[in-house]
């Protein structure tokens, strides 16, 4: 018999761990966690990772998507959620050296799934612990959809991490499993058909898209809208519709990954 949520599967000596994640455990976790189990990774995630997005913030990178952002849409929350993320990605993809602290391997993936959940941590003056248990229902949230995509895919992970950024926002502002359930449904319903097409300036602008997706899908939530089974890929529960966009990543975008390779490696015309 498995044993499910965190504990230890003995089918498989060396099952990977995050097989055993689910969105309600997720939340179990954050809940209990002892702070002190994470405050050191947690701690370097905001600092890290905020430093880099002011440096994105403060000087002139690729296309400045975050300094764009907020120059033409001004300094709201929900703005400066999206200009945060996006600045770090433009430091990092244009040159700048400091680091980072990933989520899935990848940077940009790092920043998405955290800066807008400590900026708006700020914004609603939460204690430092519950922003620190809000990241950890981020990166899990990121790590769980990656499990079914895959490391390498032509599916964007800012998608499933800027999910992860919007199923903390709804914990910040007190959503419960229901209400977290239904802010990535909406979310994933809405981003999933991103392409990765390799790490550069329009990462940032992809990740401010999908963060300004992951805030419209609480916005939805709070006012009682979820996207419904047989929409599409969205199934009748959370698990089978991040289930469905794996399987999208992993399997159906395959034949994506090499067309985009192809065109990127040989310039080939179409």
């Amino acid at each position: 018999m498995e044993k499910k949520g965190f504990q230890q599967k003995k089918t498989e000596k060396n099952q990977d761990k995050r097989d055993l994640l689910n969105v309600a455990d997720i939340l179990e976790f954050a809940k209990i966690v002892n702070i002190k189990e994470i405050e050191e990774v947690i701690g370097r995630q905001i600092a890290m990772n905020t430093a880099i997005s002011e440096e994105g913030l403060r000087n002139h990178y690729g296309a400045e998507v975050g300094r764009t952002l907020l120059r033409a849409y001004g300094d709201d929350v929900k703005v400066r959620a999206r200009a945060k993320a996006a600045a770090g990605s433009d430091a990092r993809m244009n040159g700048c050296s400091m680091p980072v602290v990933i989520n899935s391997g990848s940077g940009n993936q790092g920043m998405t799934c955290s800066l807008p959940v400590i900026e708006y941590a700020r914004e609603l003056k939460v204690p430092k612990e519950k922003m620190y248990r809000a990241l950890v229902v981020s990166n899990l949230v990121a790590i769980h959809q990656k499990t079914y995509i895959g490391s390498l895919s032509a599916y964007c992970g800012a998608v499933s991490a800027a999910c992860g950024a919007g199923a903390a926002i709804s914990w910040l502002n007190g959503g419960d499993y229901n209400a977290i359930s239904k802010t990535i449904t909406n979310a994933l319903a809405n981003t999933s058909g991103i392409v990765c097409d390799g790490a550069k300036s329009s990462c940032a602008a992809k990740i401010a898209s999908a963060v300004d997706a992951a805030i419209m899908a609480y916005a939805l939530e709070d006012a009682d809208h979820c996207f419904q089974a047989g929409e599409g890929l969205v199934r009748d529960n959370v698990e089978d519709t991040i289930r469905n966009m794996g399987y999208v990543g992993r399997v159906g975008m395959k034949d994506t990954d090499v067309t985009i390779l192809n065109l990127m490696i040989n310039q080939k015309k179409v």
